[in-house]
């Protein structure tokens, strides 16, 4: 069960014009609940103005070892500053060294977990924020593994751990390849500046590696990018399941096809058993409220991040009943397929749903 702790803030170091990195000092007692896979992220919540303002950033550090007990000891993050952002733009210019955050015990699926193969990746801005993490773990722990890391960022100014990645090129240079495309800027070697559409990656990505080798594509940034990257894949002969994906910025606008058959009428009335943290409860549903928005009224300790279907934070099982979804950026076919349900994006489409956050 992911719970929130407080953690004292031991660095901010500024990336570049518009991010930062914190890191916050893990307590001994804690650095068991806090041991993290590569490619998770901590939601960090404060209070303002009596509203509680819940963001999710990923975590950059490389992971621990397995037979390394009591760490982390601390854990670093990484923070792009958003044109009003709440939380962002207070991360940016009013966190200082010995503050203290209520952060979430690590959540997030979109990880590797080390293993011999040929992995690689397509990131757009501050998409590198798990990779760097998920990276830097595989080269350091797995010599018969290497990595090609495709990013593609505004300019050379605006690009977030500029000097890590290019230690990893230094430390591992026949293991780790790194192709760098400048969307808004020319460079004096490389490929040429412009955006990493469907067109380029399907001319570009069989010219680097063998497509069809490489055990684990991990794609991560803007919805455009992430989305026309695995359809590049797709179209390539990739198995979808060895595409994973975590998406950090989607339009509103976006929204995916409904769980629920089409046509369904929404029922007039109906209820949701919920358990979570092994206790459980039923209550109604109010007319136009997700189910995570029920449970919340019940239960203030139900998990939950972004609310936006990204971050996959209030992801649970459905025991019984069905549900529409009206969004889906986190979960894989295989999850849903399995019975899992994003709760910050369901209604109920049947008079009584069962959910379980504990499985």
């Amino acid at each position: 069960m992911a719970r929130f702790h407080p953690l004292r803030v031991a660095a901010v170091d500024r990336l570049t014009d518009d991010s930062v990195t914190l890191t916050f000092d893990v307590p001994a007692p804690l650095r068991e609940e806090f041991r993290f896979t590569p490619g998770q992220h901590l939601a960090v919540r404060r209070f303002a103005d009596g509203t509680e303002i819940r963001r999710t950033y990923s975590i950059c550090s490389p992971a621990p070892r397995p037979d390394t007990p009591g760490e982390p000891g601390t854990l670093r993050v990484g923070v792009r500053l958003v044109e009003g952002g709440a939380f962002s733009t207070y991360a940016f210019k009013e966190i200082a060294v010995g503050d203290e955050l209520d952060v979430m015990t690590p959540a997030g699926r979109f990880t590797l977990d080390p293993a011999p193969g040929r992995y690689a990746a397509v990131v757009g801005g501050s998409g590198i924020t798990p990779v760097l993490s998920i990276v830097t773990t595989l080269l350091e722990r797995e010599p018969q593994a290497d990595f090609c890391l495709i990013r593609s960022d505004r300019t050379a100014a605006s690009t977030m751990f500029l000097e890590e990645v290019a230690d990893l090129k230094d430390r591992w240079p026949d293991r780790f390849q790194l192709v760098t495309v400048l969307s808004r800027e020319e460079q004096q070697a490389g490929l040429d500046s412009g955006r990493l559409d469907e067109e380029r990656l399907t001319r570009l990505l069989p010219a680097l590696l063998p497509v069809e080798e490489i055990a684990g594509w991990f794609l991560c940034g803007p919805f455009g990018l992430v989305q026309g990257a695995e359809r590049t894949l797709r179209a390539l002969g990739v198995d979808r399941r060895r595409i994973h994906e975590e998406i950090f910025h989607v339009d509103d606008v976006v929204t995916t096809a409904a769980s629920a058959p089409s046509g369904s009428p929404a029922p007039a009335h109906s209820t949701v058993t919920v358990t979570l943290d092994g206790r459980s409860g039923t209550w109604p549903v109010r007319d136009g409220e997700t189910l995570l928005e029920t449970v919340l009224r019940n239960r203030a300790d139900a998990p939950y991040a972004c609310k936006g279907g990204v971050c996959g934070t209030c992801r649970a099982f459905r025991v019984s009943g069905e549900v529409r979804m009206d969004r889906n950026f986190a979960l894989e076919p295989e999850e849903t397929e399995a019975g899992y349900v994003l709760a910050c994006q369901s209604h109920p489409a049947t008079d009584t749903v069962e959910l379980d956050f504990d499985r």
